[in-house]
């Protein structure tokens, strides 16, 4: 017995994987020079395999007959059983499919307000139909929002386009909105039709500060023109600059895709503002340890295709 298990464990060792796929090949195709092109080798380094292969199982396994060549009695048992053994290989290399519904993961996203408010419920109604065990978290941005997604605190964040990226992220286009310039419907600059530079500096203005700094592309517009405006109202929250607007004489310019959402509610009137660009492109920010995580990726999936639908709202400027 121990002979016959010495001999098994010879012959074992005697199996190159390259040599095993060079037989389904040829076991498949019947012929040499197809098989060889089938897993991309030359013809003479497939007859040097079939020379091996002979010599292993001990059978010619392919013989000539006419202008091809047919298989031997043990090839033909040996067929099913190799292409079973390959598939079985295959199956064991090949990264298991996804399936996002199998998921049980807390997935934490860093976001302002207005994307939560915008973006959230949409994902989560896919969420909760296609990975009812996927659940997010949403928590504020801050300034260190680069060592977070670096230390995994933090799986994915946004960002406008023109925003440098931290080294060792990746980033995608999320979708495509624009600046308004909000105020109560009722306010005097509302009947004025669109503002001057001048008119608009002029206003007592809202501003949203994430990060706390207060610098914004409005107030640099405004000092290259020699202008400059009155701050009444500093938050770290698009929602209470909306709220803010719809209860004084005060306005405020953010993103149109999210004050329309307020619009009626609030009455609200969205025009145009006199600053340039008035082109808001976000995107998605995530660090690059996790771009092999299939389900983040499908995740930028979903906002992705909610973020469609919400920016096929927005009107063209003008």
């Amino acid at each position: 017995m121990l002979y016959i298990q010495y001999m098994r464990d010879v012959h074992l060792k005697a199996i190159d994987l390259n040599l095993l796929t060079a037989l389904g090949a040829l076991l498949s195709q019947r012929s040499v020079s197809r098989a060889a092109r089938e897993i991309g080798l030359s013809q003479p380094a497939m007859s040097r395999a079939l020379d091996r292969l002979r010599h292993l199982f001990g059978d010619e396994l392919m013989l000539r007959s006419g202008a091809g060549m047919v298989l031997t009695a043990r090839a033909e048992a040996l067929a099913p059983q190799v292409q079973e053994i390959l598939a079985d290989i295959r199956a064991l290399v090949a990264e298991p499919r996804f399936d996002p519904s199998s998921e049980h993961r807390t997935l934490r996203i860093a976001a302002v307000d207005s994307l939560t408010t915008l973006l959230f419920p949409g994902v989560m109604a896919r969420l909760l139909e296609e990975a009812p065990h996927v659940d997010l978290r949403a928590v504020p941005i801050a300034a260190d929002i680069a060592r977070r997604l670096q230390s995994g605190d933090i799986d994915l964040t946004f960002a406008l386009a023109n925003y440098p990226l931290a080294a060792g992220t990746h980033s995608e286009t999320l979708m495509d909105d624009r600046l308004a310039l909000i105020m109560r419907r009722d306010h005097p600059a509302a009947r004025n039709g669109p503002l001057s530079l001048a008119a608009y500096a002029a206003l007592t203005h809202v501003t949203v500060s994430v990060f706390g700094d207060g610098s914004t592309e409005a107030d640099a517009a405004l000092a290259a023109a020699g202008l400059e405006r009155r701050i009444g109202l500093t938050t770290p929250h698009f929602t209470s600059a909306l709220m803010a607007v719809a209860r004084t004489d005060m306005v405020t310019v953010l993103s149109h895709a999210f004050a329309r959402q307020f619009a009626e509610a609030l009455d609200l009137v969205l025009l145009d503002p006199p600053l340039e660009p008035a082109v808001l492109k976000i995107t998605m920010v995530w660090h690059a340890a996790r771009k092999h995580d299939r389900l983040l990726a499908w995740l930028r999936g979903v906002f992705r295709q909610v973020a469609s639908g919400v920016a096929d709202q927005v009107p063209p400027r003008g």
